[in-house]
This record gives structure tokens, C-alpha cells and sequence, in this order.
């Protein structure tokens, strides 16, 4: 089997509520479920009874407003910390305070409760903006979430700075940050050029580091959450756009873990 060294990880990134921004780390456990840690909690809308997903940006935009971090690194699966939100009214809370869910639901305009236990069948809403030459357009839909997790799909996602640098090429005027695409893994490839690189990486094995092995599962596919403001960054509807003329709406790897073990930033990264 040939192995290949394509590129080093950049940077790392755990996002301990679902929707909301995360933290930047300098190493991480991988576990057979993902990151240790990412998206271990979640927003549950009681109206609904779907997860709160700023995939529904209509409804749930002011999810990037917060940011939740670690208390402390979590351990195991089982023993998952509190985290602490920065709030957009500029306080700070911490996850085990009696009154949580009242302060986020208040915040939020919406009746939530904070969730460490997935519902048996959790969904949520998707929102598909009106582009040109998508299968849903101007519409909502309801997603369903694998069983047992947070997640979208995959566990892990992966991004890298080729394909971002490409995108700023084709859209100069936007600001294709890594915070917009969410990624677990920010790749820096090997050869320093502007392409979609990790495109032809789909269907290989990815070790990164000493340790860990990853499965590339799909391409992944970009939603409305990549044109949602967030931090200093502008809602800008171009930036799907862009994505979707130029790479089928692609961007990024999704993958799921056959090894698990730990990953610093720095860490090469082969493919099998």
C-alpha cells in the first residue's frame, strides 16, 4: 500500500455545543466517536422537539453569537466537564448553573433545554438557501442525525488551506476564515498551490501523527452556516455561492475514525 505524505495539521478545533463557536486546541484525544469531547452538548427546542441547528439560520443564527469552552479538558466519554459560555451579552456562565436553561431560552427568544443525552431519533431543520442550481431552494427540511450523536454525519471534518486560498481566489471580496467551514482539522498541504486538493483524497485511510488513523468517508458538502456572521465576520450569502459554482458546493473532507490516539498541531499527515 502506498503511503504519501500530503500535509501537516494547522490547526485543531472542538466544538463542545452544537452550533455554537468552539475552542482552538494545541492537542486533542481522537476517540472511536470523534474528538473527545466535540459536540458533547446540544440545545434541544421544546416547540419543535428538534436539536437547535444554525442550519436554520432563520431560527437559530444567534447560536454563533455564543462560545462554549472546556471547564477543564474532558477525560473520558463518560465524565464530560461543564463548559462555559461567553454569552452574547457579554457574561460569562458556566453549563452546571440551576437556571441554564432559562438564561439561554431567554437569550435566545426560544423555549431550549440543554441536552449531554441524545434524543432516540434527534433531528433538526435545515435551511437551503435560494441559489441557483440546488435541488432545495428557499425551503426547510429536516435532517436526521446518526443515532446516538450530535453530529450532522461524519464524525470528524477536515478542511484545508489550499482549498480556502482557492476560494479567495475565485471571491476576493469574501472572507473565507476557517471559523466559517467549522472544521475539526485544518489541514496545511504539502504543495503550497490553490486547488481543491483534498477532493481526490476521498475513499483513502489518513494517518496523522504516532497514532491516529482516519477513514476519508465523503466530500463534504457546504450548508448556509458558512454565510451566517459570526465573531467579525459579515453574513455573506456569496460565500455558499462561490463554493457551489466553483466545487459543487464542496468543501472539505468527512471522516471517522479507524484508530484513535492523539493529535498535536504539527502533526504530519499521510495518505494509504
Amino acid at each position: 500500500m502506498t503511503r504519501t505524505l500530503v500535509g501537516k495539521v494547522a490547526s485543531l478545533w472542538r466544538y463542545p455545543v452544537k452550533s455554537m463557536l468552539g475552542e482552538q486546541l494545541e492537542t486533542v484525544d481522537v476517540i472511536p466517536t470523534g474528538l473527545l469531547g466535540d459536540r458533547a452538548y446540544a440545545l434541544w427546542d421544546r416547540q419543535t422537539q428538534r436539536i437547535a441547528s444554525a442550519k436554520n439560520p432563520k431560527k437559530w443564527a444567534k447560536l454563533l453569537e455564543f462560545q462554549a469552552t472546556f471547564v477543564e479538558s474532558p477525560q473520558t466519554p463518560a465524565t464530560i466537564p461543564p463548559v462555559r459560555f461567553a454569552l452574547p451579552n457579554g457574561d460569562r456562565v458556566t453549563s452546571d448553573h440551576n437556571n441554564i436553561d432559562n438564561i439561554l431560552s431567554q437569550l435566545l427568544g426560544r423555549d431550549v433545554e440543554l441536552l449531554t443525552a441524545v434524543p432516540e431519533t434527534p433531528s433538526l431543520d435545515q435551511y437551503w438557501p435560494d441559489l441557483e442550481g440546488a435541488a432545495n431552494r428557499d425551503t426547510i427540511t429536516q435532517l436526521f442525525m446518526p443515532a446516538g450523536t450530535f453530529f450532522d454525519s461524519c464524525p470528524i471534518h477536515a478542511i484545508t488551506t489550499a482549498t480556502l486560498a482557492r476560494l479567495q481566489q475565485l471571491y476576493p471580496e469574501g472572507q473565507f476564515e476557517p471559523a466559517r467551514f467549522r472544521p475539526n482539522i485544518l489541514i496545511e498541504p504539502t504543495v503550497a498551490d490553490s486547488t481543491f486538493v483534498e477532493n481526490d483524497w476521498v475513499g483513502s485511510q489518513m494517518t496523522i501523527g504516532d497514532e491516529v488513523c482516519l477513514s476519508i468517508d465523503t466530500a463534504c458538502p457546504r450548508c448556509v452556516v458558512t454565510t451566517v456572521a459570526q465573531s467579525d465576520l459579515p453574513t455573506d450569502l456569496d460565500i455558499l455561492r462561490t463554493t457551489a459554482r466553483h466545487n459543487n458546493s464542496i468543501a472539505g473532507i468527512r471522516a471517522s475514525v479507524l484508530r484513535s490516539g492523539i493529535i498535536h498541531c504539527g502533526d504530519l499527515i499521510w495518505l494509504e
